[in-house]
């Protein structure tokens, strides 16, 4: 992992995780040596390197990185779950399920802004399609700020087959559409729900939307007609905390 934010979030979170920090010999500012305090306490080993090799070594990894001179060696935290494991998850639930499903959003840095945004929330787990989906890859890991490592990420087969379980279950099934009448402020998010977010471009299928128990839209003032998938993600997902504030654990 690289990067000053993403690194310094691994260390304060999982600082188990981080085997070795790779560290540019030539820099000298307050965020770097804060960044190096920190690892300090947590007992992680620092090598410094001279320019020209940190880039290289860094550049056999991850051709193109900003990386702020800083590069963390670590074993790779947040497991994937199928099926089975959500299953599992929605189980060991005592309160009203809150789950995010992304159908096909494809670029890493939304997933990555997704996953922090759902973490925040307190989004039992994000679930995404294995095919035409973007997954936990370095780039995902280093947006999402060590969201990655915490939150259930759930890669199904079929989602619609998926979506059909969760109601099974007594989960609501809302999907985000533009189109739809009612908004996102007249839907009722307290119930066991999952909030179903389409791609950047073509937003939810069709089969996705016909397995929705309601769509919901987000009242737009200005010109445009949409938001970026992790804004109005951040918009869902906090409307939901909101409307729970007052539910007790055991709701």
């Amino acid at each position: 992992m690289y990067g000053l934010h993403a690194v310094t979030e691994l260390l304060k979170q999982h600082p188990e995780d981080v085997l070795e920090l790779l560290l540019q010999a030539d820099r000298e500012d307050k965020r770097f040596n804060e960044l190096k305090a920190l690892a300090a306490t947590a007992g992680v080993s620092m090598q410094a390197l001279e320019r020209r090799e940190f880039e290289r070594r860094l550049k056999n990894l991850h051709p193109g990185a900003v990386h702020q001179g800083v590069m963390a060696l670590c074993r790779l935290g947040g497991s994937v779950l199928d099926e089975r494991g959500l299953d599992a998850l929605l189980d060991s639930l005592s309160t009203p399920a809150l789950l995010l499903v992304l159908d096909e959003v494809t670029d890493p840095h939304n997933l990555g802004a997704c996953l922090r945004t759902a973490d925040a929330a307190g989004v039992h787990a994000v679930i995404v399609p294995k095919d035409r989906s973007a997954q936990l890859n370095m780039t995902v890991r280093k947006v999402a700020c060590g969201a990655a490592e915490t939150i259930a990420f759930v890669a199904v087969t079929n989602l619609s087959r998926t979506l059909e379980s969760l109601q099974e279950r007594g989960i609501w099934i809302a999907g985000a559409a533009g189109e739809a009448q009612s908004t996102l402020y007249e839907t009722d998010l307290r119930v066991p729900i999952a909030i179903v977010m389409g791609s950047e471009g073509k937003g939810l299928r069709r089969l996705t939307r016909e397995h929705c128990d309601y769509l919901m839209s987000i009242p737009m003032a200005g010109a445009l007609s949409s938001l970026n998938v992790s804004v109005a993600t951040g918009l869902c997902l906090f409307e939901a905390v909101r409307q729970r504030a007052g539910l007790g654990a055991g709701a």
